[in-house]
């Protein structure tokens, strides 16, 4: 279940998931490799760390819900340390944070980060704030951004008049802005090229996306005159 906050600024959907949609990555670009990360002796194994922080895939198949109280939600226990890590996240960690995804592998959050190393620490972290949430549940991922790093690049855009519309911005998965537009302005450069001198060298991911409307958030909206 992913949770998400969308907010506008100047006119233009800025959206940050707390807790992002289901990922794939390909079995080939996976890299497996041990870890001395946070757990306890007994305890079951650390944290895995894979290469790369996992792309968008909406065909990829998600966990299926936990019922609590007839509601779906995520599984708990993976919810539970998601919530702590975010918290470390947004705080102490916010130099290597990038983004997690709750249940990519049932009963699992994967964290994407930009140092591994403190990226187990962040997990320990999360651990000694919250003792009831599970290190072991931990999958570490490489990132090349931080979040905090691409916000400031989304703040940049914001504003900025490179000759197409920005309909939405987002952090992506840790290696770019994620900026939709028209038709034309997805199929541009010159427009590309004006919003990564805008970031200052960020890389920005443009794609072809619809006007939002500001008070659902959905697209289909008709641009105003």
């Amino acid at each position: 279940m992913a949770q998400r906050t969308t907010l506008w600024m100047n006119g233009v959907v800025v959206r940050r998931a707390s807790v992002a949609v289901a990922m794939a990555v390909s079995a080939a670009a996976v890299l497996l490799a041990g870890c001395g990360g946070p757990h306890r002796p007994g305890a079951g194994p650390p944290p895995r760390v894979v290469e790369f922080c996992p792309v968008a895939d909406p065909a990829a198949p998600t966990a299926p819900p936990t019922l609590i109280d007839g509601t779906p939600a995520n599984t708990p226990e993976a919810e539970r340390l998601a919530q702590a890590i975010g918290e470390q996240g947004r705080g102490a960690f916010a130099d290597v944070y990038s983004t997690l995804i709750v249940d990519r592998r049932p009963g699992r959050v994967a964290l994407c980060v930009t140092d591994l190393a403190r990226g187990r620490l962040l997990v320990a972290a999360a651990h000694a704030a919250d003792p009831g949430a599970d290190p072991d549940l931990a999958d570490l991922y490489k990132s090349r951004y931080s979040r905090r790093t691409l916000d400031a690049a989304v703040a940049k855009i914001i504003g900025v008049d490179a000759g197409f519309p920005v309909y939405s911005l987002s952090g992506g998965n840790g290696e770019s802005v994620e900026v939709t537009t028209t038709e034309e302005g997805a199929a541009s450069p010159q427009f590309k090229a004006r919003l990564e001198k805008a970031t200052g060298g960020i890389p920005v991911t443009v794609t072809k996306g619809e006007p939002l409307d500001p008070k659902t958030g959905d697209a289909g909206m008709t641009p105003a005159p």
